[in-house]
């Protein structure tokens, strides 16, 4: 079975400029491609990880990967699929997140010398001439095409500046520098990317003359078309300090039935036939299924011993030990502590469990926090240091989510 096959059997591609050439080239050729991705925060999430898994499935099959880091496009943001404009960031902000990014790829994407390529956007797009831009691009992209395009098209009437408009230009400006550069012929992103990945194409037919390609892979959703990757708390991040090995693996053991075979064909490098055996569970059964998701998606992550610590972790927890040996942690100190007390509010923000003070209260009045499995009922409740028996207390939100808050001194 050739690559371009294996993504199609496991359900990745959802759309191509052109089929059966792309076929042919990723089964039997050898090509550069890229990927782009803006820093927009300080790590990585879930939804770039499907990106990830379509880059190492053709790098696996000898084509050759650039990662492109919009340090230039980032100044801007896409505005696809957000219906206000996103927040601007700083030259310092976007530099941190590109060296964020970058960490963690290269434990996910061999970089070295011929496997793979980083970039950043920002070598070319931050020194263009504004007046030679527009006639050597510019002059490619008519209006009512660009405002017809689906990224575009929800903005429309919440307002969409001209500011963001730029984008599309930008993204197919990077294929066309990228195609100059290293002979790139192939763009690949989420589907939501489709308008600017044709746009790029479009561009270097145009500019060029030459013959380039654009696919795009599904979407991470369940089965009832929701994004998945968000949580209570937030998205679910790749950086162990941002979403814990153990809230990682929990989160992927806690998928719905009908989503766990989908996710196992995307996410993880398990033979099809295996997981063709998995698809066979029914019932409680799919529990194995979920236990196998949950430790490949954290192995490929974090590594193999946080993956076995999480599982270990939580087997334990949720059997009939209660260990809370693996459980995901935060320390307090004095100064997190008033006059010898904590608020419940302030221990559910500081150990991350909630977004905001309205959240946690939220949580508290509809009985979701328990703490030493006493069920917290007034969001008022103030915690002595007393109560931190052997030096901690186990908070449980919801029926499956724990955490431990140490007290260190």
């Amino acid at each position: 079975m050739g690559v371009y096959d294996e993504l199609q059997a496991r359900g990745l591609i959802a759309q191509t400029t052109n089929e059966e050439k792309i076929k042919d080239l990723l089964n039997h050729g050898k090509i550069t491609f890229y990927i782009g991705f803006d820093p927009t925060a300080d790590s990585l999430h879930v939804g770039h990880f499907v990106q990830i898994m379509v880059m190492s499935h053709l790098q696996k099959a000898g084509h050759v990967p650039i990662a492109l880091f919009g340090g230039g496009t980032g100044m801007i943001g896409d505005p696809s699929g957000k219906t206000d404009m996103r927040k601007m960031l700083t030259e310092e902000e976007i530099d941190h997140n590109i060296a964020c990014f970058k960490h963690q790829m290269s434990r996910l994407i061999d970089f070295s010398e011929g496997k793979a390529m980083m970039a950043n956007n920002a070598d070319w797009l931050m020194e263009l001439n504004y007046i030679r831009f527009l006639r050597e691009v510019g002059v490619h992209f008519p209006v009512n095409r660009m405002l017809a395009a689906e990224c575009y098209k929800q903005r429309l009437e919440r307002g969409l500046t001209f500011f963001e408009m730029n984008y599309m230009i930008m993204q197919s400006y990077d294929f066309l520098e990228l195609n100059r550069r290293y002979n790139c012929q192939l763009e690949m992103g989420g589907d939501d990317q489709w308008s600017n990945i044709i746009g790029g194409v479009e561009l270097i037919r145009r500019a060029t003359g030459r013959e380039v390609y654009g696919m795009t892979f599904t979407l991470l959703t369940t089965s009832e078309g929701k994004k998945m990757g968000k949580t209570e708390s937030g998205a679910v991040w790749l950086d162990a300090e941002k979403t814990s090995p153990f809230d990682f693996y929990q989160y992927w053991r806690n998928v719905a039935d009908a989503d766990v075979i989908r996710c196992l064909k995307i996410l993880t490098f398990l033979p099809l036939t295996e997981i063709a055996e998995l698809a066979k569970l029914e019932g409680s059964e799919l529990n194995q299924a979920k236990e196998i998701l949950a430790f490949e998606v954290t192995k490929l992550i974090h590594g193999e011993e946080e993956a076995t610590k999480a599982q270990e972790g939580a087997k334990a927890l949720f059997g009939a030990g209660n260990s809370t040996e693996n459980m995901p942690f935060t320390e307090l100190t004095g100064a997190d502590f008033m006059e010898g007390t904590i608020g419940v509010l302030d221990l559910l923000i500081k150990t991350k469990l909630v977004p905001s003070r309205g959240e946690g209260r939220r949580l508290v009045e509809q009985g979701g926090i328990s703490i030493n499995d006493e069920k917290i009922t007034s969001a008022t409740v103030r915690l002595t240091k007393d109560q931190f028996i052997d030096g901690f207390v186990i908070i449980k939100k919801g029926k499956k989510v724990y955490h431990k808050a140490i007290l260190v001194d």
